[in-house]
């Protein structure tokens, strides 16, 4: 059964993988857009989801790609209308936000979708197999890339909600939280802030079970986006965010990497048979990396 879906948000991430994901579904026609200045060639454009969602009854999904912090408006407003909801990562700028929001899909009998992609990464399901049935004695995530080519003059990243580095930072917590055998928590954190930004541009975390992190959004260059675990019994080492993995230093055969269509293929199971997926993992530590970090400040950031 192909289902009509609406995109909300036309910006990067929509152009660079959402339209592409949802174009080449067997699951998935997309049927509409709402941006206040994104469209989508052959498609109807809307600059108003009430608008949208009124004229057309026949869509009964929304993939929400705007930043956190309007987003739980925009999500509210389509539950309330009785449509499933897919939200970006993170799914919203706040922890309880997202808990109300699950409220409401279970209320209404409509699905829910909190995504992380990278959790769709081609190496990430033989990771989580492999390490279910050892003890990992270290691990560190190295989370380094460049803002200004991936939020090229996106603000909003930099303002309260938009989470800073940790808007890239969740993809690697959300690998983390879903490979590591036994859960972890923050034990603490410095975070570093432009003088003239409210969010950090970088960070150092260390969690119980010798677990560390460094995130940095001011790498030029190649990018790099590593998880490396040491375990009793063996190594293991994402890398590419995921699209990449090694055991024991060889390269394994992981297949493609399909992160947004996994996603969309994901989102049309659990409409299929009414479920939701809220997992907001990633976001806690998030919240309490923020809650223990020490700040530190640094020289202004502009775009």
């Amino acid at each position: 059964m192909v289902r009509n879906i609406a995109l909300v948000g036309i910006g990067k991430i929509a152009r660079d993988q959402h339209v592409p994901a949802i174009a080449d579904s067997n699951d998935w026609q997309l049927a509409a857009t709402v941006s206040r200045a994104g469209t989508v060639d052959g498609v109807p454009a809307f600059t108003d989801l009430a608008a949208m969602l009124a004229t057309n009854p026949d869509i009964d999904t929304v993939s929400l790609c705007l930043p956190p912090v309007p987003r739980f408006d925009y999500a509210e407003e389509a539950l309330n209308a009785g449509r499933h909801v897919m939200l970006e990562k993170p799914p919203g700028a706040t922890l309880a936000e997202v808990h109300r929001l699950h409220d409401l899909a279970a209320s209404r009998g409509l699905t829910l979708f909190a995504t992380w992609h990278s959790r769709m990464a081609a190496g990430v399901a033989q990771a989580r197999e492999w390490l279910a049935d050892r003890t990992v004695t270290k691990c560190h995530i190295t989370w380094k890339e460049d803002v200004r080519h991936w939020h090229p003059g996106q603000d909003w990243v930099f303002e309260p909600g938009g989470m800073g580095v940790f808007d890239p930072g969740s993809n690697a917590l959300s690998i983390m939280t879903h490979i590591l055998p036994e859960p972890v928590h923050v034990r603490e954190a410095t975070l570093i802030f432009p003088e003239n930004r409210f969010t950090p541009i970088a960070a150092q975390v260390q969690w119980s079970g010798n677990v560390s992190g460094d995130f940095d959004w001011r790498q030029t260059g190649a990018q790099t986006w590593d998880i490396d675990v040491e375990t009793n019994r063996g190594t293991l080492k994402i890398a590419e965010g995921g699209a990449v993995l090694f055991i024991d230093g060889v390269k394994q055969d992981v297949g493609p990497n399909r992160e947004y269509p996994a996603l969309y293929e994901r989102m049309a199971d659990l409409v299929a048979r009414g479920k939701s997926d809220v997992d907001l993992a990633p976001m806690v530590h998030i919240a309490d990396a923020l809650t223990l970090g020490r700040r530190v400040w640094t020289e202004p950031f502009n775009f």
